[in-house]
């Protein structure tokens, strides 16, 4: 029954932090610090308000059997996401599906892959669901084909049933001979490429607004302000206090209406 408690608790805490994105781990997760990370405070914030898991969780549980250890927070983790990975698998089945495909380079500096799988559900919805990011070594159309294979292996999911492919126009993406579609097209030969529409309309935005004066001229001076004051602390601070008192000065004359919500100070 112990276990059991301390093990509910340990999970209920990853499921709120994952659901809500939250990072698990602290600075300094040691008994004195002030804030041990928002794992451990969300187990204590539990304890506050059930006595059974204040006895249990923080003053009687073995040292070496507390459900709260990093390893166990990833363990979890994986085990929450082995689920979801299986509700999707079952959504599918045997039928058909496409994959939506985008890399991108993250704060570390690694190479990303993001894999979507899009498909019909039983009840004919059409469904999109993030499944998978995986890092990968380059960019290069083999080594994404050789990535994105073994994940839908490791899920069961056939290439040949692959019905569609959607990436940005990337040469390594869609090119014609050695492109990633190309070589999906190789072993299934009715999953048709189509390059993504949102990214058909950001380039298309982009190539009409240099064609007009007045838009380039705003987006190079933005763009330029956005450095100068992006690379400074200080800069970010005084334009933000700058901008709290215009909207001040703002309400109190009537040009702006008060609300919840609105009116909020953002980022640059």
């Amino acid at each position: 029954m112990r276990n059991r408690l301390l093990l509910k608790t340990s999970i209920e805490s990853v499921k709120w932090l994952a659901m809500q994105g939250c990072a698990f781990r602290g600075n300094d997760e040691s008994i004195n610090s002030a804030n041990r990370g928002n794992f451990i405070e969300m187990v204590m914030l539990q304890a506050k308000v059930n006595r059974d898991i204040a006895e249990v969780v923080l003053h009687n549980a073995a040292q070496n059997a507390k459900y709260t250890s990093p390893k166990i927070q990833q363990e979890l983790l994986k085990i929450l996401a082995d689920s979801v990975h299986d509700k999707i698998c079952v959504e599918i089945g045997d039928a058909k599906f496409c994959i939506l495909i985008d890399e991108a380079v993250d704060e570390s500096n690694k190479e990303q892959m993001a894999i979507i799988l899009r498909y019909v559900d039983d009840s004919w919805f059409i469904r999109e669901r993030f499944f998978e990011v995986v890092c990968v070594d380059d960019t290069s159309a083999l080594t994404l084909k050789r990535e994105i294979c073994i994940v839908l292996s490791r899920y069961n999911l056939l290439i040949e049933n692959l019905r569609g492919q959607g990436y940005d126009g990337a040469s390594n993406m869609r090119g014609e001979w050695n492109g990633l579609q190309a070589l999906f097209l190789k072993d299934c030969p009715y999953a048709y490429y189509v390059h993504c529409f949102a990214h058909r309309l950001q380039l298309a935005l982009v190539a009409a607004s240099k064609e007009v004066y007045d838009v380039w001229l705003f987006f190079s001076k933005l763009s330029s302000i956005v450095n100068l004051v992006g690379a400074s602390a200080k800069r970010c601070s005084e334009l933000k206090s700058i901008r709290e008192d215009e909207i001040v000065d703002m309400i109190s004359s009537g040009e702006l209406e008060t609300s919840k919500g609105a009116n909020q100070i953002h980022t640059l």
